[in-house]
């Protein structure tokens, strides 16, 4: 039997290591409460046209355009991320929202199809209360990709945030609330992965998970176990390929980018990177130079690219895959240590000399550490970029765009980008193959998701007397 005394938990600023305030964590009783919440809720919702519900994701996000200073100095105190790179998620959240307010309705108009009917359709209709279980590394924007779809289509959801960023997440829920939003259309509870339990053992109808790859294989099976459908987005180790053409300038500048962005905390950042050998010494020398530049520090001022990472036991993670590395006769090019200065800081690293079997290599590395391995030609780089069991991103570099095109259809990826670092887009599908996940985010692909795809066949006169019934 679940207890029913509440548990509390503390938030921490990963810049400094003080605790930020204290939250009570959410009973069995209170997910129950809050699912009721939104089935009465639901059915209010669903009721609306796509049009008038789309006025409520237009106003959240004036409302986040507003208060956008506020909300990014939560996120950055709660997660580390530098406010130059929080201010921009929040802009992210609010163009996702307008997206789905203009684009939802047109995505939900029935399709016509011909057949032996009279009129045939296919209607896109909500399923109910979906459960929304997210992490901490852009703790508003994983959780805005979900629900703005999902509203817009016509379902409710019941929202928890990581325990690392709680604020965050209350933050986003009273922007929702603040727009006249139908109580318990967007509803929130806190605590660890037993509330996340709760939820899924709750009267939700189907769960959409981001996070680890352990996690995501404990939402599948107790989804499973009650036939609930759910989508996950999980872990990547994305190959970051540089062919012999490509524009090595602009090729290094995207490794400091997509490897170094959000404190190299992101799924879809750039993991592993391969170089042909014929420009490995031009690339790690522009590569080395910019990685040197970056500004480590407060990750509240404006002027910071690299602030700490989420928590101590992050930090000992990937310390321990670049000693790793180290070990096996890997070469630090820069960084390879923490910072000695209060908080969870590590110092920017580029490793060289990897091999494949290297943890750093094999592992999701969530942290600023770069390893680069060079490879003789496009056909090495595709065989070693495969050769995870991940699948989300990848990233391929060459002037020659229809040979990088043919280089990207042979990884085996969801999301693949010629020239450029992988972002998420909502006018895009985001989501893996493999270990990265299942089902899709974003785009009119993402909505779906959460919907019943109904096939409608209407008969002026009824066949029957002539049908082959089947």
């Amino acid at each position: 039997m679940p207890s029913r005394r509440p548990t509390w938990f503390e938030t921490i600023n990963p810049a400094t290591g003080r605790t930020l305030k204290r939250y009570k964590s959410s009973t069995k009783a209170d997910v129950d409460k809050a699912v009721t919440k939104a089935k009465k809720a639901f059915e209010k919702w669903r009721l609306l046209s796509p049009a008038k519900r789309a006025i409520y994701l237009e106003r959240t996000a004036k409302t986040l355009r507003a208060q956008k200073e506020k909300l990014a100095r939560i996120i950055t105190q709660e997660m580390g991320k530098p406010i130059k790179e929080s201010l921009p998620e929040l802009a992210k959240c609010a163009w996702a929202l307008e997206y789905y307010s203009e684009n939802g309705p047109k995505f939900l108009n029935p399709e016509v199809t011909k057949t032996d009917a009279t009129d045939s359709y296919v209607a896109f209709e909500p399923l109910g209360v979906i459960g929304s279980i997210m992490p901490w590394n852009f703790p508003l924007w994983q959780c805005v990709r979900f629900a703005a779809p999902a509203l817009i289509a016509g379902n409710t959801t019941v929202f928890k945030p990581s325990s690392i960023t709680p604020q965050s997440g209350l933050a986003l829920q009273n922007a929702f609330e603040s727009t006249g939003l139908i109580p318990g259309c967007f509803s929130i509870v806190l605590g660890s992965a037993q509330v996340a339990n709760y939820m899924i053992e709750s009267d939700t109808v189907a769960i959409s998970f981001t996070g680890s790859v352990n996690a995501g294989r404990n939402v599948a099976q107790a989804a499973s176990t009650q036939l609930k459908k759910f989508v996950l987005e999980l872990g990547g180790s994305d190959p970051f390929i540089v062919l012999e053409d490509a524009d090595i300038e602009a090729a290094s500048t995207g490794a400091v980018a997509g490897r170094f962005i959000n404190n190299g905390q992101s799924c879809i950042a750039t993991k592993r990177i391969f170089v042909v050998k014929r420009v490995l010494d031009e690339f790690l020398e522009k590569f080395v130079k910019k990685a040197k530049s970056l500004r480590v520090g407060d990750p509240l001022s404006p002027e910071t690219d690299i602030g700490p990472m989420v928590r101590e036991e992050a930090l000992k993670t990937l310390d321990g895959q670049v000693k790793d590395a180290v070990r096996q006769g890997a070469q630090l090019e820069i960084g390879g240590e923490r910072l000695r200065r209060k908080g969870s800081f590590y110092a920017p690293t580029i490793l060289t000399d990897m091999t494949p079997e290297m943890r750093i290599m094999k592992e999701e590395t969530f942290g600023p550490a770069a390893p680069v391995m060079a490879v003789k030609d496009e056909n090495e780089a595709i065989a070693l970029a495969n050769k995870s069991e991940f699948g989300l991103g990848a990233t391929v570099w060459g002037t020659d765009t229809r040979r990088a095109e043919k280089v990207a259809r042979e990884i085996s990826a969801g999301l693949v980008t010629i020239n450029n670092v992988v972002v998420s887009d909502p006018r895009m599908p985001f989501g893996g193959v493999r270990h990265s996940g299942i089902g899709r985010e974003l785009s009119r692909y993402g909505m779906l998701e959460f919907t019943n795809i109904k096939s409608v066949r209407v008969y002026e006169k009824s066949p029957l007397a002539h049908a082959h019934v089947e």
